[in-house]
């Protein structure tokens, strides 16, 4: 789950090697904090949330199959 969030938020973002995804583990629930270069903040955030939005249904889609909660944050 961590790779797929690292892998897109890369794709979009200007400064690729800023990206850092930390997770933490819970008895039901994974959190994925998502950190990127504060330039990038607005492409991975989008028009509206938009692609924040986007990008946490690909990861509660992908989430089923393991039968766990996953929920996206985006740190600043």
């Amino acid at each position: 789950m961590k790779e797929l969030v690292e892998y897109i938020t890369r794709s979009l973002v200007d400064h690729p090697e800023a990206v850092e995804v930390t997770q933490v583990e819970g008895e039901r629930s994974v959190i994925l904090e998502v950190r990127v270069a504060p330039d990038d903040m607005g492409k991975v955030i989008g028009k509206q949330g938009r692609i924040a939005r986007a990008l946490r249904t690909i990861v509660k889609a992908a989430a089923v199959k393991d039968g766990k909660r996953v929920l996206v944050e985006i740190i600043q």
